[in-house]
Parts: structure tokens; C-alpha cells; sequence
């Protein structure tokens, strides 16, 4: 938001200046907005947050975290791929790595009823 100065746009933002406006001929703001407020970065901040707040408790990120962003990833990778989906590519693996070693160390019980 301060590097590129994408807050000097705001006025424009909450004044409705960009509800008409054409994605295919955007204007100086409406590029600022996307590539800032409304880009990934900020929903990816948050997970990494929360697989951090999930690891200090202990508890083993859910999967399903690491496939979505997987998918995610070799979408980016095909439609752009001089972005950074290596680091994210990374990042997937690593948490399937830990998910795998958790189970390995902390096999589930057994589901059903006890037999007598």
C-alpha cells in the first residue's frame, strides 16, 4: 500500500469512483486497488497467521489448506508463470510434509464402535 502509494487512490475508492469502471481499460486507481486491497496478499497474510497460531498450539494444519493453495498455485503458474509460485509451491509442500508427519507420529484411532 505505501510502496507503490496505492493509499493515495482511496478517495477515489470510497467514492465510488471505480463501480463503472472496465476492467480491460483500467484506470491509475483501479489498478492500485486491485494490486493491493483486493490482491492475494492479504488472505494469504491471514493464513499464514493462522497456520502459525495452529503450530503453537500444536495442532497440525487441516490439508485441505495446502491442496487448495496447491491448486491455487499451478493455476497462477500456468496463467502467469513469472510470479512467485515456486515460494507458494514451496509452502504447500511443506505443510502436506508436516500434515504427513503428524499422522505418521499421531496415527488417528480407530473409528467405530468398540468390540467386546
Amino acid at each position: 500500500m505505501t510502496v507503490e502509494k496505492a493509499a493515495r487512490h482511496a478517495g477515489t475508492w470510497f467514492s465510488g469512483g471505480l463501480w463503472h469502471e472496465d476492467l480491460a481499460d483500467m484506470s491509475p486507481a483501479g489498478s492500485a486497488y486491485w494490486l493491493s486491497v483486493e490482491s492475494f496478499g492479504i488472505p494469504l497474510f491471514l493464513i499464514g497467521l493462522t497456520v502459525l497460531w495452529l503450530d503453537r498450539r500444536g495442532i497440525t494444519p487441516p490439508t485441505f489448506i495446502a491442496w487448495t493453495l496447491g491448486a491455487w498455485t499451478a493455476v497462477g503458474a500456468v496463467v502467469l508463470p513469472f510470479t512467485p509460485w515456486p515460494l507458494f509451491a514451496l509452502a504447500c509442500a511443506l505443510l502436506l510434509i508436516g500434515a504427513r508427519r503428524a499422522r505418521r507420529d499421531n496415527p488417528a484411532p480407530k473409528t467405530g464402535l468398540p468390540r467386546a
